[in-house]
């Protein structure tokens, strides 16, 4: 499968992510920059983490008006795979692909350490290689990554498995509503994260827990 890294400018992530998904599938994606309108023939999108444009605004703000986004919302509406985490999270909440909105951390400090997430939806296309309520490591490093929305939204999501990942064992380091970490779209094509899978992939990084989440995505869970 072939995967495509949105570029912007102030992410950093993006060589992580580029990494991990080279490693993961055997191929690297391509990288996209934020002014093309087009987008070549890929099975997952992604857009890292990072400041886009300095979090000036609101984080993700500026970068969820850039031409690439109309091309990343057409395909998303065509069922392609769209993974946004931390920055891209935020991109993808303001571009409204996915519902809820980022707010400052309830410490209102920047938080960088390893969280406990639990595996609330198993059976999506990017949690497949997990089994229903898992517990696994992760690490975070944001300051805007208080997850909230309104009731109403709040029993939907909660009720369609949209909640796809949950901080657990009191590791939630934001003030997150319902410990929530990560969330997908009503059509499940379309997930955003605060943690950072790519930073957990192998030996090297201290452990593999985030690897499952691109195996999934990729159909590579049996490589």
């Amino acid at each position: 499968m072939r995967s495509a890294v949105v570029q912007l400018p102030g992410l950093n992530r993006d060589r992580d992510m580029i990494a991990a998904l080279t490693k993961i599938s055997g191929t690297a994606p391509v990288t996209v920059w934020q002014t093309e309108t087009e987008l070549p023939d890929v099975d997952l999108i992604v857009i890292p983490g990072g400041f886009s444009y300095g979090d000036y605004l609101r984080c993700g703000a500026i970068a969820a008006r850039m031409p690439i986004m109309q091309a990343i919302k057409a395909r998303a509406e065509a069922g392609v795979k769209v993974l946004g985490v931390c920055n891209g999270f935020q991109i993808l909440l303001e571009a409204g692909l996915l519902p809820g909105a980022l707010m400052r951390n309830a410490s209102l400090k920047f938080v960088c350490r390893e969280v406990k997430l639990e595996v609330v939806n198993a059976e999506t296309d990017f949690t497949r290689a997990y089994a229903q309520g898992q517990i696994i490591r992760c690490p975070v490093a944001h300051h805007d990554g208080n997850y909230f929305t309104d009731a109403e939204t709040l029993a939907a999501i909660e009720g369609n498995g949209q909640v796809v990942f949950r901080y657990a064992e009191g590791t939630n380091p934001n003030g997150s509503i319902n410990d929530i970490a990560g969330v997908m779209n009503a059509k499940g094509n379309v997930l955003g994260l605060m943690p950072h899978p790519e930073n957990l992939i192998e030996a090297a990084h201290g452990g593999g827990d985030g690897r499952g989440l691109f195996a999934s995505a990729l159909n590579v869970i049996a490589a």
